[in-house]
């Protein structure tokens, strides 16, 4: 994990998050992740996969998902992965590859996975976009920050998460630190923007 160049954009953005005042907000205790869980890793733009095909050797593909979350594929040309996980995809390419091999034995696996960039704006000491791995905590994203600053309040820590729903999500230091309830084990999500005023 390390900062990344800034986006200012971003970082505008989570800079007026900040001067709004508390605003509305849920304490991360009383949060729930509306929708379903999505089940296992979902490929995205940036990812690296490799295909592999039973018994026909000459289809394995090493390949990274472009920005318009397609990938180029043997026969098929440009297939959509981004949004399916690696099982998900499989199933698709085996339909797909139907009309080339009798029986497709389809096999994705990851090999290398986009990092989360995560914009950390307000009283941090070295506020900025990090770049972090996927599972990352929100108390690894403030220690990446190097911290609260001397100006910052203690138990206003905010994640603003826009995917599935738009939310903002209270957090407190001390808990954060002690590894204390829900919060301690908070992972940040593609699209989120840690805050704290």
């Amino acid at each position: 994990m390390r900062p990344t160049p800034h986006f200012p954009m971003a970082l505008a953005a989570a800079a007026l998050i900040a001067c709004g005042g508390l605003g509305s907000y849920v304490w991360v205790q009383d949060y729930r992740q509306p929708g379903q869980p999505q089940k296992g890793f979902v490929i995205g733009p940036g990812d690296t996969i490799q295909m592999r095909m039973f018994g026909q050797e000459q289809f394995t593909t090493r390949a990274k998902v472009r920005e318009d979350g397609y990938v180029s594929l043997p026969l098929l040309n440009d297939v959509e992965a981004a949004g399916y996980t690696p099982r998900a995809l499989g199933q698709q390419l085996e339909t797909r590859y139907k009309d080339f091999v009798k029986v497709p034995a389809v096999t994705i696996s990851v090999e290398e996975v986009r990092p989360v960039a995560v914009p950390v704006a307000g009283e941090v000491v070295h506020p900025g976009v990090l770049s972090m791995e996927h599972g990352a905590t929100l108390l690894q994203a403030l220690v990446l920050a190097g911290g609260l600053n001397d100006f910052a309040h203690r138990d206003r820590i905010f994640v603003v998460r826009t995917s599935p729903a738009a939310a903002r999500i209270r957090f407190s230091w001390e808990p954060l630190l002690r590894g204390d309830g829900p919060g301690a084990h908070f992972e940040i999500q593609p699209g989120d923007t840690v805050v704290v005023e």
